[in-house]
């Protein structure tokens, strides 16, 4: 007996996607582990995420050609090397009540013979997930996001190497920082959750490191610049999270225009803070958004392992008929968790046990609490 899976990358790209999706292809194509098993597997690859399965049209053989090409060891035999996503991705979601495609993303699912799918992503994509489940589909998850937002897993793929990114760009804007005496305002992602400004600003020694969690005050963060150029420091870097606000004020938006789940597109809090701090400071402020950078390059060691592991698990609870869940990272074991519980909350930053909310930075106490 052969089953077919689809697999697919959904969201933002990522380091990481291109592991989980080799791994997911080799596990369920492994010649020696076939032994073992009462059925083949063939596996197909999904493109442009949730779009794939309800533009294709399943009758025309050079639109499934198109969206669903077919997957093998020998394909995807260098994959993990690659950052991004070679299967594609997007922000479709089929069960957007606006303009409901899930009727036709069961219909092209049943005649494409595909058996179960495994959703690499975050929040928005692991929802449609979730949704896809409840009609009595057969989905498991992997979780995707550089945000780290997703609660119910210590890890999402993407984030280790978006960390590293972050570190890597603030060290080359402090040679241009002290040769100017400039403050750098570093704008990263994170809508929600400030784990990228937070962590890649404690990584790179970021003096002040705003996020989601906190408001920050504008003059709080005027005068602790003010205090190290008094003491004699030339320059300084301020990261911040671009969903961070000001007290009292509302974030900053690169546009009204929402995508298929609802989210406006942030952006600006770094120009608006860079611009503000000068006018407190009369210092030379600049300010450099990492924006996309964040989410490209190859990934690190740690994006291509944990890619591996989230691809072997997947495979493991698509043979235990385990549906409904995600492979997760918890306390150092691979685990698999409820679709459910992956999404039902974020995973934001804890401010009272991991911020200091006086020097805006990270707490300098580990044990003591």
């Amino acid at each position: 007996m052969t089953i077919r899976i689809g697999v697919l990358t959904g969201g933002g790209d990522c380091a990481g996607l291109n592991s989980a999706i080799k791994w997911v292809t080799k596990t369920a194509m492994d010649p020696l582990l076939a032994d073992r098993r009462s059925e083949d597997i063939e596996v197909l690859g999904i493109r442009d995420g949730w779009r794939g399965l309800v533009e294709v049209q399943p009758d025309d053989p050079q639109s499934v050609s198109q969206w669903i090409p077919p997957l093998s060891e020998l394909v995807v035999r260098t994959w993990d090397r690659h950052g991004g996503t070679n299967l594609g991705t997007s922000r479709t979601n089929p069960f957007n009540p606006k303009d409901d495609r899930s009727a036709l993303l069961l219909d092209n699912l049943k005649a494409l013979d595909i058996h179960a799918v495994v959703a690499i992503g975050g929040e928005d994509t692991l929802t449609v997930a979730y949704n896809l489940h409840r009609t009595g589909f057969r989905v498991v998850g992997i979780p995707k996001t550089i945000d780290r937002d997703l609660s119910a897993t210590d890890y999402c793929l993407g984030y280790d190497t978006a960390i590293n990114v972050i570190t890597q760009e603030v060290d080359r804007l402090r040679t241009t920082a002290g040769s100017h005496s400039r403050i750098f305002v570093v704008e990263t992602m994170g809508r929600h959750a400030g784990w990228l400004a937070l962590e890649g600003g404690e990584a790179s020694g970021a003096l002040v490191i705003l996020i989601p969690e906190h408001d920050f005050d504008i003059q709080r963060v005027a005068d602790l610049l003010m205090a190290r150029r008094k003491a004699g420091v030339r320059y300084d870097i301020v990261v911040v999270s671009e969903g961070a606000k000001p007290r009292g004020g509302q974030e900053v938006y690169l546009s009204d225009k929402k995508d298929d789940f609802g989210h406006k597109v942030l952006g600006g809090i770094g120009r608006f803070l860079a611009k503000e701090v000068g006018r407190l400071t009369d210092l030379e402020t600049r300010h450099v958004v990492l924006s996309h950078l964040q989410r490209g390059g190859v990934p690190t060691a740690m994006d291509r392992l944990m890619g591996r592991h989230f691809g072997i698990a997947a495979v493991d609870l698509l043979l235990s008929e385990d549906f409904g869940r995600m492979v997760a990272l918890r306390e150092g074991r691979i685990e698999s968790v409820p679709l459910k519980a992956a999404i039902e909350r974020l995973n934001v930053v804890n401010v009272a046990e991991l911020y200091d909310t006086q020097r805006y930075n990270g707490r300098r106490s580990a044990l003591l609490r």
